[in-house]
């Protein structure tokens, strides 16, 4: 293995800050947008019954992953997360495919957070186009990354803790009126096939955990806060999975979180809609409810920002892409050229207009990413037995194989239903390998033959 890939250089070495707490308010903060938009449209194609069948299945899915996954980010606490730990366990091919489908993840989910914060403040300043807004988010938070990781990660904290409360406290106003005959009508529309229609969507409640494991090179004391911050978060996220799914549908059944009208088109603003069937969308609540709901957008698109930088900046350092990218800020100690090259990628992404169409490429990078790391999880507990593992993942090997099996499930029930987009995955992937195959591996070995 090339020096520069397993020993970075004090120069290009990111500086440690992050305590569990930090590492709570990022889990919960790359995720908690999911809550308040995109889910709801799972309803629609499985109704109450299908989504929730869905929505168990993404949950055993996140508890046997992010076990199996806090294993790795603790025994290898580097930036580059599956990346490196597909590298260590199955090699440089397998390592690069990996690493690729997590910067795909990472950098193609905040163009589509970006149109919904921009969506979000067209509403209340229609004379700003919702393009120009998004456009300067991606300035104002990349700019913020830059400037540190522990301010980046302060300022997580706070949105973070915002957008925990007003989902709080939309369960408060809600779960008064919830009735368990509206989480039984019209429970199962589409039968089992809606159920399978639906599996994306329940992946969008917890999307993006895996991002704290690339801020691992950066906390303090990895082996031990690293899976503290990772069971916290998860164990927060299921909390608010099952409120607002409950809350939100037993108001007054799914189709009044899903269609605004009788006939209209599904929207994307499920949270509002069922607190309209108690407070109006006129009363104080309800703007507060808006109001508020705006930090789980801010908080996520952030979030991962900071989190594909890091991806990015892994690939750079190892010379997988171009050195500089591998470089790091000489002042703020970030790797601003990563975050950067991430923030012009996305705004090309967002001036598509292919929001959904992202958001499934996203999508298909995260399982593919679950899917590698829990191989790369086996062959490395069998090529190196005796790797430091401050923590193990329980049940060993049921955890890591029911994730595994259960992200296979998730990409197929994607394939099926999006054979456009995964071509054009499958085609990026391709054609990037063909890239590191023919040239990348060529100039590494090439410099590890000058270097002996």
């Amino acid at each position: 293995m090339p020096q520069n890939q397993s020993t970075p250089s004090p120069a290009r070495h990111l500086s440690r800050s992050l305590g569990p707490v930090m590492l709570w308010g990022l889990g919960v903060g790359y995720v908690i947008s999911g809550m308040y938009f995109g889910w709801n449209l799972g309803l629609a194609e499985g109704g109450t019954l299908g989504l929730a069948l869905a929505t168990l299945l993404s949950i055993l899915l996140y508890i046997t992953f992010t076990f199996s996954y806090t294993e790795l980010a603790c025994a290898i606490p580097r930036a580059g997360g599956v990346f490196d730990y597909a590298t260590e366990g199955l090699g440089r091919d397998w390592g690069f495919l990996a690493g690729m489908a997590q910067i795909i993840e990472f950098v193609f989910a905040p163009p589509a957070i970006a149109a919904a914060i921009g969506a979000y403040f067209h509403l209340f300043f229609p004379q700003w186009p919702v393009n120009a807004i998004a456009i300067a988010a991606y300035l104002l938070f990349t700019a913020l990354n830059i400037y540190g990781v522990k301010a980046a990660a302060t300022f997580e904290l706070c949105v973070t803790v915002f957008a925990v409360f007003e989902l709080l406290l939309f369960s408060g106003i809600t779960l008064p009126h919830f009735h368990w005959a509206n989480l039984q009508k019209n429970a199962f529309p589409h039968g089992w096939t809606g159920a399978w229609a639906s599996i994306p969507f329940a992946i969008w409640f917890f999307l993006g955990l895996e991002g704290v494991a690339n801020v691992a090179e950066e906390t303090v004391n990895p082996q031990r806060n690293v899976w503290r911050g990772f069971g916290s978060a998860l164990i927060t996220l299921i909390v608010l999975c099952v409120l607002v799914f409950s809350c939100s549908v037993g108001v007054a059944g799914w189709e009044a979180v899903v269609f605004p009208l009788p006939g209209s088109a599904p929207s994307d603003s499920p949270l509002p809609l069922a607190l309209s069937k108690i407070t109006g969308s006129s009363g104080i609540l309800y703007h507060l409810l808006i109001t508020i709901g705006l930090m789980g957008l801010i908080a996520s698109f952030h979030g991962i920002i900071l989190a594909s930088g890091r991806a990015t900046f892994e690939f750079g350092r190892v010379r997988y892409i171009p050195k500089v990218f591998g470089n790091i800020h000489s002042r703020f100690r970030t790797p601003s050229n990563a975050l950067l090259v991430n923030m012009v990628i996305g705004i090309i992404a967002l001036l598509s207009g292919r929001t959904s169409d992202i958001i499934t490429i996203s999508v298909f990078g995260a399982l593919t990413l679950y899917f590698l790391a829990m191989v790369s999880l086996v062959a490395l507990r069998k090529k190196k037995p005796d790797l430091p593992r401050p923590f193990k993942v329980p049940l060993y090997p049921y955890f890591p194989f029911t994730a595994l099996v259960v992200s296979a499930i998730c990409l197929i029930a994607m394939a099926t239903l999006n054979i456009k987009i995964l071509l054009i995955y499958l085609a990026f992937l391709a054609l990037s390998y063909i890239w590191f195959h023919f040239f990348v591996k060529k100039s590494l070995h090439a410099t590890q033959s000058l270097n002996t």
